[in-house]
């Protein structure tokens, strides 16, 4: 004790104050727990939602912001309508499209593993006709296989979207692969990895357009003469710095005479609301977070008061050998605030160790906002100084021989 102020040193008030701890480890570990999950929670929940929210921008990266799309919207009195079969030759005239590619919704024909399984089971696959720059525009790649080409495009191929193999059952791709598509055998040469930007491609089978013209009677009247189509969707690459200009006019483009049946929308932006929406449950998650916090704020306070009336014989001791009510007081809060602190510590790298965990599964960048961790501790060494500062005075305001006499 310093004669000058009547105070330990740190290194020997921490020595003292772990001395109940190191007494007890078991019943320390238990009470330590309660602040461990909850900061842990706290740790998890703001760095799995870092993370994912940054695993989801570098994914919109690297598919690109450039991207719209146009799709056939309704007319005045409510009924679906078509784009015009022209509608992408015109677009191609603005100047700032660098890319485009489009795709035909067949309608009333169903996609299904063999000719046995009744009509009504769909299944929620579509059949689509599809242009030969589908994938570079998408910047969609192959899981397995190979995508249609001229002359495939033009025989009863298929190319299935990623979630249409995995209904299908269809996880490699052989010669003699055949889907029944449209009332006939479709061989099928390849499987898309998923296409976070257009969804609907990941639930069709694709064929070319010829294929469709010639064996799903896709076809549209044109100066008296049979065409494939009309497309249903059109998906276009703008100039990045364009992109809200060529948004304006593509709707005007497609179809001059109702620009208001088309629906043009920019898919990047929906990923974006994911990735905003992606921390929507964080407060529910780290609410009870708060609760475990509060438990565990509990469980300090319990086991400080115990500890107190247990160790009256030692605190009257140390009174009698000289020891300040302050000296009393700060050993006990020291030692509450020391349990909290390694419950906290313990429970921030439970929480990074299970946020890497989850993150390396999903291929995200392992994010751990500062204030994640630094306000998991910061809110175990206030929880301790709450939960320890009532047993602290009362421990501290114990007369020497009244602890004595009642050790």
């Amino acid at each position: 004790m310093s004669a000058a102020g009547g105070r330990l040193p740190f290194k020997d008030g921490l020595r003292v104050a772990s001395v109940g701890l190191r007494a007890r480890p078991l019943r320390a570990a238990l009470s330590a727990l309660g602040i461990a999950i909850g900061t842990a929670a706290i740790v998890a929940v703001l760095g799995l939602s870092s993370s994912s929210q940054a695993g989801l921008l570098a994914q919109i990266d690297r598919l690109g912001t450039n991207m719209l799309t146009l799709e056939a919207g309704q007319s005045i009195t409510g009924q679906p309508s078509q784009l015009p079969l022209e509608a992408p030759a015109r677009i191609t005239h603005l100047g700032d499209v660098q890319a485009l590619a489009h795709t035909g919704l067949v309608k009333g024909k169903g996609v299904y593993r063999s000719r046995m399984i009744p009509a009504t089971n769909t299944g929620g696959l579509q059949v689509r006709a599809t242009s030969l720059n589908l994938l570079a525009v998408l910047n969609t790649g192959l899981a397995r296989g190979a995508w249609l080409n001229p002359a495939t495009g033009r025989e009863p191929v298929a190319v299935l979207g990623a979630a249409a193999a995995r209904r299908l059952a269809i996880d490699r791709v052989f010669p003699d692969q055949r889907i029944w598509l449209g009332g006939q055998w479709f061989n099928v040469t390849g499987v898309l990895e998923p296409s976070p930007l257009e969804p609907d491609i990941d639930n069709s089978a694709l064929v070319g357009y010829p294929a469709a013209q010639r064996y799903l009677g896709y076809i549209s009247m044109v100066g008296g003469e049979q065409q494939a189509g009309p497309p249903s969707s059109i998906y276009t690459r703008a100039s990045t710095d364009h992109v809200a200009a060529v948004q304006a006019l593509l709707a005007p483009t497609a179809n001059p005479e109702a620009p208001d049946e088309v629906n043009v929308s920019q898919p990047s932006d929906v990923l974006t609301a994911r990735a905003a929406a992606a921390g929507a449950f964080d407060s529910l998650f780290l609410g009870l977070g708060v609760v475990a916090l509060i438990v565990g704020a509990v469980g300090v306070a319990n086991i400080m008061i115990i500890s107190v009336l247990e160790r009256r014989s030692e605190i009257g001791l140390r009174r009698a050998l000289g020891a300040t009510k302050a000296q009393i007081r700060t050993q006990f809060l020291t030692e509450s605030i020391l349990l909290a602190l390694i419950g906290g510590v313990v429970g921030v790298l439970a929480g990074i160790a299970a946020t890497a965990i989850y993150a390396s599964t999903k291929g995200w960048a392992l994010v751990i906002p500062v204030e994640a961790w630094s306000g998991g501790i910061a809110s175990a060494i206030l929880i301790g100084a709450f939960a320890g500062l009532l047993p602290a005075v009362r421990a501290s305001r114990m007369p020497p021989t009244v602890a004595l006499r009642t050790a």
